[in-house]
């Protein structure tokens, strides 16, 4: 397929390098010349204009950093102008349900179908083929999308129409900061009644309160330094599900205080 790609970045060029090993034809937005020559070193062709990343493109992917920065991508360029009618655009950074189906909205306007697949992983689970990908869109776009997303995608779960993957991903994301806090609180728990943060982090992997947060934090070595490698990220994603839930007139219920201790190193003392 021809693929056009924005954003080949810390967790976008491992899925450029597998979508190239896939025998796609990747395009890459590069807006200098070390990052056209980044891309060229993935094995794909190197553009540095918007529209030419669309242009005759069967899919564009865009994986930036945060939801303003879709927006501006998708909403503010020339990228669905672009795009032959047709073609999918999808987006693999968490943001708001509302981006996704604002986008889907304008580029339903010109025949383009919009996938959101947001990543449950880091690049080394996108470079070894596994990361999950929670996927909404149409059927048939999702359909005919799903062979690039398997090429470093593991499981691709569809959830649902377009927006949906945001929603799953969002709670996805409370809930990892949720256990996040709780391993937190369990290490200022250790504390005051005797036991080192090193001899818990070693323990507890094996005894029934395990988790994928816990493993990560053992693996790290401390609570301290998993939360500061990925309190910004979680953060982001914490803040966006919590504006989301309040356009909606709700809240995050019992997980609100603990997502808040997931994000703050413990004080073991």
């Amino acid at each position: 397929m021809r693929v056009g790609f924005i954003g080949a970045g810390r967790m976008g060029a491992p899925m450029v390098r597998r979508l190239v090993g896939a025998g796609h034809d990747v395009r890459v937005l590069g807006r200098s010349p070390e990052k056209c020559t980044a891309a060229r070193e993935l094995g794909a062709e190197a553009v540095t204009d918007v529209a030419a990343v669309g242009r005759d493109a069967d899919a564009v992917i865009v994986c930036v950093f945060t939801d303003d920065q879709v927006r501006q991508v998708c909403l503010d360029t020339d990228l669905l102008a672009a795009m032959p009618p047709g073609s999918v655009l999808v987006l693999h950074t968490t943001g708001s349900p509302r981006t996704a189906e604002s986008i889907a909205d304008r580029a339903k306007e010109r025949g383009i179908e919009v996938v959101d697949a947001p990543v449950s992983g880091g690049p080394h689970d996108i470079a070894a083929g596994t990361v999950t990908l929670f996927v909404g869109g149409s059927d048939d776009a999702v359909a005919r999308v799903r062979p690039l997303l398997t090429s470093y995608g593991d499981p691709v779960v569809h959830v649902g129409r377009t927006g949906a993957g945001q929603r799953v991903k969002l709670i996805n994301n409370a809930l990892f900061a949720a256990q996040i806090g709780l391993v937190a609180e369990a290490v200022r728990l250790a504390g005051r009644l005797g036991v080192e943060e090193s001899t818990l982090l070693s323990a507890l992997p094996h005894g029934s309160g395990t988790s994928r947060a816990l493993s990560s934090i053992s693996a790290a070595g401390s609570a301290d330094a998993f939360i500061s490698a990925v309190g910004e990220f979680i953060g982001k994603d914490v803040a966006v599900i919590r504006a989301t839930v309040a356009e909606l007139g709700s809240n995050l219920g019992m997980l609100d205080e603990v997502v808040d201790a997931g994000l703050q190193s413990p004080d073991p003392s």
